[in-house]
């Protein structure tokens, strides 16, 4: 699928973001402009739309709802990359993977329950994002799942039942736990059709399902009971179920459907981060507030949106290059 005339300039960019230099912004403006040379299409809900002010600010004026913001991973890709490839970025917060396959959305723009409703909703319904996707797309990548899952829901539930146990116990667990295996099943079932869909409407794509990164540390105890900036009133052994029992299953389950697929490829943001979680000094991942008591609803920040772009730049370039 690589066109000759661009090997160069693939691996050009690819010692570039090695280095971890950026061209000069005088110098790319400079040059002539011209068409790129592939076409991306970003899919994805939150953890790629970036959502959080912590993410940046949002670029799209008139406001559609989605929240895409200005330093979400498929931003600072598309800013690392220049002119080598066209990005299309129609991931939306609180997308679920219906909502990237074949239903439109309507977006949610920053409500925040307990919060002043944002003053811009009701927003327009968005297309299907798959709509996005043409036969001549060569690289697609999407991030979804979690809110099919229902993480966001699950993440509510646990903050009030562990409203008052003073950290002790596993509220959630005892509440959810027998759900968690039919939500799996479903993200699983919705993912396979989703990948199928893709490469239905671009064949020739390589497909990189994005996986989430690590949000509970391995070591729960470094997570304080109601410290708004982690996870608040969530009790220490419902954070070990959440990560062990929904947060590490869901990534598998993506893997696993990736895996059943020829045009996909799992991309894995786990490993990478997993001394930066909410509760982790260096956090890429903020917790119900961030650092400056923004609603953030446990989101990566810029950082963890970087170490993304760092994880997913190499995935595309070999997608567009493989040999």
């Amino acid at each position: 699928m690589a066109k000759p005339r661009v090997r160069l300039a693939l691996l050009g960019s690819a010692a570039v973001l090695t280095a971890g230099t950026l061209a000069p912004a005088q110098f790319v403006g400079a040059q002539p402009a011209a068409a790129a040379s592939y076409e991306w299409v970003a899919l994805g809900d939150s953890y790629t739309a970036g959502v959080i002010q912590a993410a940046g600010d949002v670029f799209e004026i008139p406001r559609d709802g989605c929240e895409r913001t200005d330093r979400s991973y498929p931003q600072v890709i598309d800013r690392d990359l220049g002119s080598l490839i066209e990005l299309t970025n129609v991931s939306c917060g609180a997308a679920t993977i219906e909502d990237v396959t074949f239903r439109a959305q309507e977006p949610i723009g920053r409500n925040v329950p307990g919060l002043p409703q944002d003053p811009d909703y009701p927003f327009p319904p968005v297309p299907p994002q798959s709509e996005a996707v043409r036969a001549g797309t060569d690289v697609i990548t999407v991030g979804a799942g979690g809110n099919t899952l229902g993480f966001a829901d699950i993440l509510v539930k646990c903050l009030e039942l562990g409203s008052g146990s003073g950290g002790v116990g596993t509220p959630c667990k005892d509440d959810l736990a027998d759900s968690v295996p039919g939500r799996l099943a479903t993200v699983g079932k919705d993912y396979d059709e989703m990948l199928a869909k893709l490469h239905e409407r671009a064949p020739r794509s390589r497909i990189l399902a994005v996986g989430y990164p690590t949000v509970i540390p391995q070591d729960t105890s470094k997570c304080q009971y109601n410290n708004l900036r982690q996870f608040l009133s969530i009790t220490s052994g419902d954070l070990d179920w959440l990560r062990d029992d929904v947060l590490e299953p869901l990534n598998k389950t993506i893997e696993k459907s990736a895996g059943t697929q020829d045009s996909a490829t799992f991309v894995d943001l786990y490993d990478s981060s997993r001394d930066h979680s909410v509760c982790d000094t260096g956090k890429w991942v903020e917790g119900v507030f961030d650092s400056d008591d923004r609603p953030a609803l446990v989101h990566p920040n810029a950082r963890g949106h970087h170490n993304a772009a760092d994880r997913i730049t190499p995935a595309i370039l070999g997608a567009l290059d493989p040999s």
